[in-house]
């Protein structure tokens, strides 16, 4: 199967490549960067040394990616997804990386990004790419709108709660620390290491883009309307993001039968994993893998619910879930390529 990435030359791009060169059933056809066509791949990315020595960025050519590519991934910042996805579906399927068919709402998508929605048409048709919970739909789909890493996170954490109305809908907190490749690759001031590193803050707690996605999909499953309050915060570190997620109970419960709970919604799961009673989850564990570690608690003293969540934001809230879902699309074993533990240390 041949695969196409475009704007392979960023943080989730290259993490496509690093997975996919060594799918069994997948060929890199165009790697496209804009400012780095005709560069050899791994003079700017070493760790592909051995791997991609042959291989060069190219040009954007869509007509060329129809002809030679089965799927095509598109890693490019919100609203440039929306003219490439017209002109490439009904030639091949479309995973597209960044937020153009996330929020199903046109108006609450163009007031959160300041873009306005090109491919309305398409928005309806595109899948959300949860991979647990639209398999099906993901199955038979020609456009995945894979979901943002924050809301990967949060979904994953609350969805059986939501699902079970275990909880107050209104009452959710969603605190959540990621490291820096959640900015991307672009130069900025505020992500160098003599600025990020040994520090610590928040940044956007009132605005952040992924809190519509995170309520809409919240708001499917619920039967009252959902809302959260969302505070991001920047670790100094590469990638990772862990999450303390509170909410009202409402109803009494106990952290024994939330841990079955969790245990039973996703039993089967090969990539979520609810961690022994005490055992709480940390982001060197699931760093470079596709895997999400889940704790939950309840406090009986507040009659709140706890759930902590760790996931590798390139990998299970980005890259990693867009090849799980390009597995389910092209009816492979959905963990091929992504069969990778954690790293230690």
């Amino acid at each position: 199967m041949k695969v196409s990435i475009i704007g392979a030359s960023g943080y989730t791009g290259s993490e496509l490549m690093r997975i996919l060169m060594n799918h069994p059933q997948v060929e890199l056809a165009h790697l496209t960067a804009r400012s780095l066509a005709g560069e050899i791949i791994a003079e700017h990315f070493p760790i592909f040394t051995g791997y991609l020595e042959n291989k060069t960025f190219v040009e954007m050519d869509l007509d060329q990616i129809k002809k030679d590519s089965d799927v095509v991934f598109i890693c490019l910042p919100h609203g440039h997804s929306m003219s490439m996805a017209k002109e490439l579906l009904g030639s091949v399927k479309v995973i597209d990386m960044g937020a153009d068919f996330r929020i199903k709402d046109i108006n609450t998508y163009e007031k959160t990004y300041q873009v306005d929605q090109l491919a309305p048409e398409l928005v309806d048709q595109a899948v959300y790419g949860l991979t647990e919970f639209y398999r099906e739909d993901i199955q038979n789909a020609e456009l995945i709108a894979n979901p943002g890493c924050f809301s990967t996170n949060a979904l994953l954490a609350l969805m059986p709660l939501v699902k079970n109305n275990l909880i107050d809908p209104q009452s959710i907190i969603f605190d959540a620390k990621t490291g820096i490749s959640g900015a991307g690759r672009s130069a900025n001031v505020d992500n160098l290491l003599a600025e990020l590193g040994n520090s610590f803050k928040v940044y956007n707690p009132l605005g952040h883009r992924h809190i519509p996605e995170i309520e809409q999909e919240l708001n499917f499953q619920s039967s009252d309307p959902t809302m959260i309050q969302f505070t991001p915060q920047l670790l100094p570190t590469e990638r990772g993001i862990y999450s303390s997620i509170y909410a009202n109970a409402s109803q009494e419960t106990s952290t024994e039968a939330l841990h079955d709970l969790y245990k039973d919604f996703y039993a089967g799961e090969k990539f979520i994993h609810i961690l022994a009673p005490g055992q709480f989850p940390n982001l060197k564990a699931v760093k470079g893998s596709n895997h999400c570690h889940l704790q939950i608690q309840f406090d009986e003293r507040t009659k709140r619910i706890l759930v902590f969540s760790s996931l590798d934001n390139l990998m299970k809230g980005a890259s990693g879930q867009a090849v799980q879902n390009m597995n389910l699309m092209f009816n492979f074993e959905e963990s091929l390529g992504l069969e990778s533990s954690g790293l230690m240390p």
